[in-house]
């Protein structure tokens, strides 16, 4: 199965942040704590060269916790400031304001000897698209200044949110990258819901992470369908849709309601917290 999704607007979209950038004290880029890697688009290490750097493990609370510590201390050593969130809880994000403050202190410092005081640090917000911006921005200012949405390439434009005194944030669309070089990239961020539905199959997808999960979660499809976790990926699925009773008419196996129903219930944390990649893997 070859991943990939790119539309126009991405293009355009990295075209502004490429004019943007140069506005810009620090990015604070977003990734989903579930993959870290997958879900880092490697075209922003390009674009905020020079820049400080903020990288925030978003989505935490759905990720495996040991795990994150690892991707925690596995960004730190390259010199990102690094914090894992939960986005939907704004007073997880009051830490971010202290990370913007110490990753622009020699910017802010230059600025006081100059005799600039008080002038916002303008940060950049970037992600790849559902990896959850607007849901950040939202909390982080206390007010909804963005259109949020389960689902990816909701934010088309780039719009300026004041936070408050001392920091303004440039909003950007979520973008990917023109071609995913591994192709287990593409699978990971299938799994999270990062790739349009439309473009996908599901079936082979849902194949894929059982066979992910039974070796790395043992356990996890047994206590949750009540299959037994041997054989191939493609008769778990069937054992599991005939649990749960998705027949189509004629009493065939309903697959594609499985696979979904499988994707469904790991993205909203029904098989417990789950990562999909780990730092070693890299």
């Amino acid at each position: 199965m070859h991943f990939q999704w790119y539309p126009g607007h991405m293009t355009k979209a990295v075209r502004g942040m490429r004019e943007d950038i140069k506005l810009i004290d620090v990015v604070i880029e977003l990734v989903d704590a579930r993959c870290p890697m997958s879900s880092k688009n490697p075209d922003i290490d390009d674009i905020a060269k020079n820049k400080s750097r903020i990288l925030l493990l978003n989505k935490a609370d759905m990720a495996d916790e040991k795990v994150t510590a690892q991707w925690k201390k596995y960004y730190e050593n390259q010199g990102f400031f690094v914090h894992a969130v939960n986005s939907t809880k704004r007073n997880e994000l009051k830490i971010v304001n202290s990370l913007i403050q110490s990753a622009c202190k020699e910017k802010i410092e230059r600025d006081r000897k100059r005799g600039i005081l008080n002038r916002p640090v303008r940060a950049m917000i970037v992600g790849i698209p559902n990896v959850g911006k607007s849901t950040f921005i939202n909390s982080f200012s206390g007010k909804a200044c963005t259109k949020t949405g389960n689902k990816p390439g909701v934010t088309k434009g780039k719009q300026w949110v004041r936070i408050n005194k001392s920091v303004e944030l440039l909003d950007t669309p979520g973008i990917l990258w023109p071609k995913f070089e591994d192709q287990t990239v593409g699978l990971r961020l299938a799994f999270i819901g990062s790739i349009k539905e439309e473009l996908l199959q599901r079936v082979e997808i849902s194949l894929d992470f059982i066979d992910f999960v039974r070796e790395t979660y043992p356990g996890t499809l047994k206590e949750k369908y009540s299959v037994e976790e041997i054989g191939e990926a493609s008769d778990i699925l069937m054992k599991i849709a005939e649990n749960r009773n998705f027949v189509k008419k004629g009493n065939e196996i309903d697959y594609e309601k499985a696979a979904a129903t499988i994707l469904d219930e790991f993205r909203h944390t029904k098989l417990g917290r789950i990562t999909v990649e780990r730092p070693q893997e890299s």
